[in-house]
C-alpha cells in the first residue's frame, strides 16, 4: 500500500546563514555579507536550531563558535549546500544558452530526406548542443519519453502541438518499377488497382492503411491488397525498386528513383495532397534554449522557399 507522503517545508530554510555566521564566525559579518540585519540573522538561526532541536552556536559578548552539534552540522551541510548551489547554476546555463542534449523523435524515412542537412548546418552552428535521433514508427509521447519535439506528416500530429511546417504540402504518387510494368499494364483509373499487386503499410495502431486518392475533387479511399505489408515507408520502397508490386508514398521518397528511372509513376490525376511533414512539440510556456536554438533553425532554413534542401 501507498504510504502517505507530505514535503517537508522549509527543509534548508537557514542553512545558508548558518553556513555564513560559521565560516566568519560572526552574526555581523554574516549580516554584512547576506545584506540583512543582524538581528534577521541572530533570528534565523534561532529558528534553525529550534527546528533541529539542538544549540549549533556557543555565543560570547566577543566571539561565536560552534557547538559539537554544529561542527558535525557544518561538516555535512556545508557539501551539501554547495553542490545545490553547483546544481543550480548548472541549471541556469541551460535555461540561458543553448547547450545539452536535443531528442528528437523521427520516422526513419525522413532522416536522409530531411534531417541531414537540417542537423550538419545546426551542429556547426551550435556546438554545446548534441542532437540525439530516435528514428521511430511509434507516435511517441514526447513528454513521457522524455523527448524535446517530434518530426512527422501532419495528418498524425496531435491538435495540441506546436507545430512548424519542414515541407510544403505533398502529393502521395503511386510508384512502381520499369521491371513491374514489364509484365503489367500500367493503371490508368484507380479500380484497375484491384488487377495490381500493391504493397500495403500497417499502421502503428496496427491497422491497415487505406490508399488515399483525389477523383475528381472528392476524397476517395481504397482497400488494395497485394504480395508484402510493411510497417515503413523505407522499406515499402525498396520492395517497389525491387519490382514486388505498387507502393504510395509520400513525393519526396520516390523523386531520386524517378530521377534514376527505377521508379515510374502512375495515377498522377488522382495523386492527393497531404498537409506535408511538420516539426512539433509540446506547447509549453518555457521553451529551451536548445529547442528555441533549433526552432529558429528551422525557421531559417525553410523561410522564402517552403521547404528544406533535399526535399527535391
Amino acid at each position: 500500500m501507498k504510504q502517505n507522503f507530505t514535503v517537508r517545508q522549509g527543509a534548508l530554510d537557514g542553512v545558508e546563514v548558518f553556513l555564513s555566521v560559521a565560516r566568519h564566525r560572526s552574526f555581523r559579518r554574516a549580516a554584512a555579507e547576506l545584506g540583512v540585519t543582524p538581528s534577521a540573522v541572530s533570528q534565523t538561526v534561532r529558528v534553525l536550531e529550534a527546528r533541529i532541536g539542538t544549540a549549533l552556536f556557543i555565543r560570547t559578548t566577543r566571539s561565536v563558535g560552534l557547538t559539537e552539534a554544529g561542527e558535525r552540522f557544518l561538516s555535512h551541510a556545508k557539501p551539501a549546500f554547495d553542490e545545490l548551489v553547483a546544481a543550480s547554476e548548472v541549471a541556469r546555463g541551460f535555461g540561458q544558452r543553448p547547450t545539452g542534449l536535443l531528442r528528437l523523435s523521427v520516422p526513419r524515412a525522413v532522416v536522409p530526406i530531411l534531417l541531414e542537412p537540417l542537423i550538419a548546418s545546426f551542429c556547426e552552428a551550435y556546438p554545446e548542443v548534441e542532437v540525439e535521433i530516435a528514428a521511430s514508427k511509434e507516435l511517441v509521447d514526447l513528454a513521457k519519453e522524455g523527448f524535446d519535439a517530434g518530426i512527422r506528416l501532419g495528418q498524425f500530429v496531435d491538435v495540441d502541438m506546436v507545430a512548424i511546417p519542414l515541407t510544403p504540402p505533398l502529393r502521395l504518387v503511386v510508384v512502381g518499377s520499369p521491371g513491374y510494368f514489364a509484365v503489367r499494364s500500367r493503371p490508368g483509373h484507380t479500380d484497375d488497382l484491384r488487377q495490381h499487386a500493391c504493397l500495403r503499410w500497417r499502421r502503428s495502431s496496427g491497422a491497415l492503411a487505406l490508399w488515399s486518392f483525389n477523383d475528381g475533387g472528392q476524397a476517395i479511399e481504397i482497400a488494395v491488397s497485394g504480395p508484402l505489408i510493411a510497417n515503413d515507408f523505407p522499406t515499402m520502397l525498396g520492395a517497389a525498386i525491387e519490382g514486388m508490386g505498387l507502393a504510395q508514398l509520400p513525393e519526396p521518397m520516390t523523386a531520386e528513383g524517378v530521377r534514376a528511372k527505377r521508379l515510374v509513376q502512375v495515377l498522377e490525376p488522382f495523386a492527393p495532397v497531404i498537409p506535408g511533414v511538420f516539426l512539433y512539440y509540446p506547447g509549453r510556456r518555457q521553451i529551451m534554449p536548445k529547442l528555441r536554438a533549433f526552432i529558429d533553425h528551422v525557421k531559417s532554413r525553410t523561410a522564402g522557399h517552403g521547404k528544406v534542401p533535399g526535399t527535391g
